[in-house]
């Protein structure tokens, strides 16, 4: 590894712990108005709103603790780098939201069979509506923030906790209708306060499954999409001196790739020809998926079926 990329991976981590600390305090300030606002305005889905922004604050130490463990080079325990770190931070922030998903579509649940067994919902007041707004417009340009502070680094835990905010967002846009329902369609429409909440959970459980889904992917070793490893065949064929190639096997490792493969050369070729023609292979495909890819090559002579 050279100085270029050391800088690359120190900078990436600052960039990432940055993001995530105004994140962090942000999520502090938001919560507390909006569990507030809720008291005070008589709003369950405020409340709901501000218990999952809370769970924001789980997930911001989730990303900067593994970011920064991620960031380590290889060591004699983790050949292949730190990676799976990011990964795993994933995959935690995924199971955070599904489980705050969980307690808000209880909590709703729990209001809605009340009212429709004749408890009446106090009507919510505007401090819940203004903050609903407010709340709107903070987490969708927080989540904007972050999700291109994620993709400039390829971070993949910076991203999903961008989501997280943006899951945030469309909470709150849910607390507002339901709020002003509650407050301006009459007694009997409060009801939608607590069913506002129980969609927000089934909202948070789709977003959760969507982060999920390929966090766990990658730790179960499961090779990259098609169109990558096209992508890769295709840079081995043009490799000069590369008679065949055979055994490729992928995988992802936090924001980087790891190539195995078996190249075939001329069997007349020495053993330095042989070792540059792998080393071509190795820069081609670094060149093309980013310096931080992790090549391993196997060579064996080219011996054509008579």
């Amino acid at each position: 590894m050279n100085e270029t990329d050391l800088i690359t991976d120190i900078d990436r981590e600052r960039k990432a712990a940055r993001v995530t600390w105004v994140g962090f305090f942000i999520n502090l300030i938001l919560s507390a108005a909006k569990v507030a606002a809720g008291i005070v305005g008589r709003s369950s889905a405020m409340i709901a709103d501000g218990i999952h922004s809370l769970s924001d604050f789980v997930t911001d130490l989730i990303v900067i603790v593994f970011i920064k463990i991620s960031s380590k080079h290889e060591d004699s325990g983790h050949p292949y780098g730190h990676g799976k770190f990011e990964t795993f931070a994933t995959m935690l922030i995924s199971f955070a939201l599904f489980i705050v998903a969980i307690g808000i579509f209880y909590s709703g649940s729990v209001k809605i069979y009340e009212v429709l067994n004749g408890r009446i919902i106090e009507r919510p007041t505007y401090p819940a509506l203004v903050m609903a707004a407010v709340s709107i417009v903070v987490k969708e340009g927080l989540y904007w923030y972050t999700i291109i502070v994620g993709r400039k680094i390829d971070s993949p835990a910076v991203i999903a906790n961008g989501w997280h905010h943006r899951s945030d967002a469309f909470s709150s846009i849910g607390t507002l209708i339901g709020i002003s329902g509650a407050m301006f369609l009459g007694e009997r429409w409060r009801i939608l306060d607590p069913i506002t909440s129980v969609i927000v959970g089934i909202f948070i459980v789709a977003v959760a499954c969507k982060l999920a889904r390929p966090s766990i992917q990658e730790l179960l070793e499961v090779s990259l999409p098609k169109e990558i490893e096209a992508a890769i065949k295709e840079q081995v064929k043009e490799t000069p001196g590369v008679k065949a190639f055979h055994h490729l096997r992928t995988r992802k490792n936090g924001n980087s790739f790891i190539i195995d493969m078996h190249i075939k050369v001329d069997p007349g070729s020495s053993i330095v020809e042989a070792h540059n023609i792998a080393t071509h292979v190795e820069e081609n495909l670094k060149t093309a998926f980013g310096r931080q890819t992790q090549v391993n090559i196997h060579i064996e002579p080219y011996l054509p079926k008579a």
